[in-house]
């Protein structure tokens, strides 16, 4: 008998615990090669951990449990192999024909003056009560003949507790004192420390602005249609900041550094940081020299991604690295906050939702889309005239998108030289 012992992966540098999330697999599967037998959950990102080889296993720790990167957790006893596919084939061609039986023939009674009820059906007082408190015959069980839901079916239930329709319009609350307490996953246990850390070891302060959005809702309303058939993506607002982000790096380089230990570190380049929502929480892939990419590879590479953190397949290179980081608040209704700095960056940019409100342009009122923006800075780094200045360049860019491809500047100012 030749056993396989499966050991935790290491997930990245510095990372020596894992927690096991979720064991796809149990003790006495047979599993093919590279089946996932589990999904391990790590300081920054969640990881499979795949058979070695086919086999009968053994699983060595529980669902929940913190493991050490390199302890065996599992073992494959690979002299049982998994059953032929053409005999499971056979199987199911076998259940297929069973249930391909001719159906039975219902017999008709002719001339009598029997009354029979499917299975579920409420008599007419039962129907009365069900009625008036908005019961459905899926939540009873008919004790009556043919399963006929009686009138004191109903009544039972709603002696025991079936809740009704005003109970739950009037509170979703049930009175109860009951408590959930649940382990904190080692993602959240890393958020938590990071974020005070934040706290307690930066100058953090927030600047803010607003931007008239009407410029990118004219761009889009324009070229969608067209912008999609030919990058078969929409287009989004988060594509536009990253652009104007990128370009107002240029112009205050100092937004763009990072401190290391008594040096300040100058990155001549935009590795930008999405900030994504997941089912597992937060996440921040990078997009890599964002400020060479047109709108529609940012666009594309913000879907990748996206998807990604959804189906939990982000690796840690993946989210290593970034220089800036964009965090879209609006999406969930935030009209504004104070973003909290992704160390060792030095500053991030907020947005937040569109919302149509009066403004006077040229000495009149209009209706114009309006989002408020946030920019958290180190003030170790960042002084307030640079991080006020950022901040007016990535507005005038997203109210005057052509600046965007001349450097910031009107077209006209690059045309004369100015």
């Amino acid at each position: 008998m030749a056993i396989v012992e499966l050991k935790v992966p290491s997930p990245g540098e510095s990372i020596t615990e894992v927690v096991i999330a979720r064991w796809v697999k149990n003790t006495g599967d047979v599993v093919e090669k590279d089946d996932v037998l589990a999904e391990i959950d790590s300081d920054k990102a969640t990881l499979t951990l795949n058979a070695e080889e086919s086999g009968k296993i053994e699983v060595l720790a529980a669902e929940g449990d913190t493991v050490k990167v390199g302890q065996v957790v599992v073992k494959i006893d690979t002299s049982v192999k998994p059953e032929a596919k053409a005999k499971v084939e056979t199987k199911a061609e076998v259940k297929t024909e069973a249930k391909k039986e001719e159906p039975k023939k219902a017999t008709v009674v002719e001339n009598t003056k029997v009354e029979t009820y499917a299975s579920g059906t409420p008599s007419v007082a039962a129907s009365k009560i069900m009625a008036e408190n908005n019961i459905k015959s899926a939540q009873l069980n008919g004790s009556g003949k043919d399963g006929r839901i009686t009138k004191q079916d109903v009544l039972s239930a709603l002696s025991n507790g079936l809740p009704t329709a005003a109970k739950i319009l009037s509170n979703s609350w049930q009175g109860g004192r009951d408590k959930d307490k649940v382990k904190m996953t080692s993602l959240r246990k890393v958020v938590a420390k990071r974020l005070v850390s934040v706290k307690n070891e930066t100058a953090m302060l927030t600047t803010f602005n607003e931007v008239d959005m009407s410029a990118i809702y004219e761009i889009r309303a324009k070229y969608k249609d067209k912008f999609k058939e030919v990058h078969q993506s929409g287009i989004g607002f988060m594509s536009f900041f990253t652009k104007a982000v990128c370009e107002a790096l240029y112009h205050f380089p100092a937004v763009n550094a990072m401190i290391d230990g008594e040096e300040i570190v100058y990155n001549k380049y935009c590795d930008i940081g999405i900030a994504v929502s997941a089912p597992k929480g937060l996440m921040v892939p990078v997009l890599r020299n964002a400020e060479l990419m047109s709108l529609a590879e940012i666009e594309l590479g913000i879907k990748a991604m996206a998807i990604k953190a959804r189906d939990g397949k982000l690796t840690i290179p993946e989210m290593e690295g970034g220089t800036f980081t964009i965090t879209n608040g609006g999406v969930f209704g935030s009209m504004m906050s104070t973003p909290i700095i992704n160390p060792p960056q030095s500053a991030i940019l907020g947005m937040h939702n569109v919302v149509e409100r009066p403004m006077a342009v040229n000495g009149k009122v209009e209706i114009r889309p309006m989002m408020y923006v946030a920019l958290s800075y180190d003030h170790r780094i960042i002084d307030g005239r640079e991080s006020v200045g950022f901040l007016v360049k990535v507005k005038e860019m997203l109210e005057n998108p052509t600046r965007m491809m001349f450097g910031g500047k009107n077209p006209e100012e690059v045309l004369l030289g100015l």
